[in-house]
């Protein structure tokens, strides 16, 4: 083996104990990602509050334009309404169906 090569795997063998006994010590193992959580927390952060900032400056849309794009507003809805609705439902007949679980096969083929 020449000389070079020899020096070479050496040092990374060198290098392999040496972040081997590193990651033995409670100080490696928790405090780098601790540091690394922070460090890339702030990172993150930062980007999240200049999307906030950035969406901060869009303006609303008025009902005019959106009725021009086909967003009516049908009707107002209101407690009574929906109240009234739900007291005309007939909720004395129906019917329990059971959905399928994930361990169980699908024996009845879907209907579209």
């Amino acid at each position: 083996m020449p000389a070079k090569l020899r020096n070479m795997f050496e040092q990374l063998t060198s290098i392999r104990n040496s972040v081997y006994v590193l990651s033995k010590r409670k100080s490696f193992k928790y405090g780098v990602p601790f540091i690394l959580f922070v460090v890339g927390g702030s990172f993150v952060l930062r980007e999240w509050t200049q999307i906030r900032y950035q969406f901060s400056q869009v303006k609303g849309v008025s009902k005019a334009e959106a009725e021009k794009m086909g967003l009516n507003k049908a009707k107002d809805v209101t407690l009574e309404g929906t109240y009234d609705e739900i007291q005309k439902l007939d909720i004395d007949n129906w019917e329990n169906k059971r959905g399928p679980r994930p361990w169980e096969p699908d024996t009845q083929p879907k209907k579209t």
